[in-house]
């Protein structure tokens, strides 16, 4: 199994526990292999092919040409990170599961403990592009 070299990870920037998942992800990415952008930066929805609502609704991980969503992304961003295929193939073999648990996990993640939300800490990474018509 190939593991990309590079990918783009979209992730809730309002969201207090995917900032700090965010932050534990950019600790095993040492090679700065992952691009992370929150979700309400502008454009950003986009550049994975979605739309805003779907990349609140579960992560987005694009690399390769293939876009994955919810745990898949996960996996797809350890792989990068780590350079080592074993998450996507635990997720081969384990993806009903680890698609409840992160469905689960989505739905209470303003119950989880979080940190201050990336919006909140670099609110420039997150304002809206200015209309140029107004």
């Amino acid at each position: 199994m190939t593991v990309p070299t590079s990918g783009v990870l979209v992730f809730d920037g309002e969201c207090g526990f995917c900032t700090r998942a965010l932050g534990w992800l950019r600790l095993l990415d040492r090679e700065a292999r992952l691009v992370t952008l929150p979700l309400q930066g502008p454009g950003v929805p986009a550049r994975v092919g979605a739309t805003p609502a779907a990349c609140k609704e579960a992560l987005h991980f694009a690399a390769d040409g293939r876009v994955r969503t919810g745990a898949a992304a996960v996996n797809g961003a350890l792989a990068v990170a780590l350079q080592r295929g074993f998450p996507e193939w635990l997720y081969a073999r384990t993806a009903r599961t680890q698609e409840r648990v992160y469905e689960w996990v989505a739905r209470h993640r303003g119950l989880l403990p979080g940190m201050t939300p990336w919006c909140e800490r670099y609110p420039a990474a997150c304002a809206p592009t200015a209309d140029p018509r107004s």
